[in-house]
């Protein structure tokens, strides 16, 4: 990025767009100098809004200080960047971790106190350090269980003490026993069914745990290939309630927004589909704004393909996420689809 870039030009208009909105996810990406004032602000900075052709955007408040601004005392912007590093340094140091890390230690070694730090990544990655790191974990012990012979040996090479910590933590993460994932689903039971809906017929399955599959133009043949050896039935009354609340959501988005899910994905991925479940009907955010709020902001591209593997349509949201210039971007289900989803909440193409 310049050190200073157009208003008018694509990176200009992303970074209006975020200051208007006071977008907390852009703080650290860019910092918003105004003419008038000589003050140079974070993008949520609660002051007034100027005028718009009374601010520029630089990539930093040391680009905005060679320019003659200062920094708002309100909003203090040169934290923000501040901020951003030590979440970038975090996360570093979580993935090169063998063993995880306490908090105390984590917060120590980028320089803040453990609890505000706890809020500070939460809020850049919508997952909390801990969290983060087990997903990762999970992530290395999915990759290892379809490695390794045994068991026990994806276990310790996906980096847990033992046996048991992994048990207590897999059906949290990977919503089914370790020997089950394994084996194909095998003793999980998958139950499915065909809803109609004015966008066409909607594939909707869940496990115990919640929603594991939500998508358009497919039949019970894509749960088979997942989980070949998975119980895979039809749903009847027992999901009959659960899936009418899925359809209630594509046809009046935000109704049923918090239906149970049982979804998983590497931790990028996971962090990514929990940026996109905070967005709010009728609100649109870019692939490299996803990428920003979740500390990644150089992973647009993996952004986009987060946005490909999700499994659940409609629930994770990524109808809501178009590309840095406007566009709508593509869709798994058919761009008339995203762009029937997105009129119904308010967004005029």
């Amino acid at each position: 990025m310049d050190k200073k870039f157009s208003l008018h030009g694509e990176q200009g208009r992303m970074a209006w767009a975020a200051f208007d909105a006071r977008d907390r996810a852009a703080d650290g990406r860019f910092v918003v100098a105004v003419k008038t004032t000589r003050i140079y602000c974070r993008p949520s900075c609660p002051a007034r809004r100027p005028r718009r052709e009374n601010v520029e955007f630089f990539a930093d408040g040391a680009a905005a200080g060679q320019a003659g601004y200062r920094p708002c005392l309100r909003c203090r912007p040169d934290d923000a960047a501040r901020d951003a590093v030590a979440v970038t340094r975090a996360l570093a140091l979580i993935e090169g971790a063998e063993l995880p890390l306490p908090l105390d230690e984590l917060s120590r070694a980028v320089g803040y106190a453990p609890h505000h730090f706890q809020r500070l990544f939460k809020r850049a990655t919508g997952v909390s350090p801990a969290a983060y790191a087990r997903a990762l974990k999970a992530e290395r012990a999915r990759d290892s269980l379809a490695k390794e012979e045994r068991v026990t040996d994806a276990i310790y090479a996906a980096g847990y003490s033992g046996p048991s910590r992994f048990y207590a933590d897999s059906k949290e993460r990977l919503g089914m026993t370790p020997g089950a994932w394994k084996r194909g689903g095998e003793g999980v039971t998958i139950r499915w069914t065909i809803a109609d809906t004015d966008l066409g017929p909607l594939l909707i399955a869940a496990t115990d745990r919640g929603l594991c599959r939500v998508s358009f133009d497919e039949d019970a043949a894509v749960l088979v290939e997942r989980f070949p050896n998975a119980d895979i039935v039809p749903g009847g009354d027992a999901l009959a309630d659960l899936a009418a609340k899925v359809v209630a959501e594509v046809e009046t988005p935000g109704r049923h927004s918090d239906l149970p899910i049982d979804v998983r994905g590497t931790a990028f991925q996971e962090a990514a589909w929990q940026a996109l479940r905070r967005i709010p009907p009728g609100e649109t955010r870019s692939y490299a704004e996803i990428a920003a709020a979740i500390g990644k902001p150089g992973a647009v591209r993996a952004a986009g393909s987060a946005c490909g593997a999700n499994h659940v349509a409609i629930l994770i949201p990524c109808h809501r996420v178009q590309r840095g210039d406007g566009s709508m971007g593509g869709y798994a289900y058919g761009v008339e689809r995203k762009r029937a989803l997105r009129k119904r909440e308010g967004v005029e193409e």
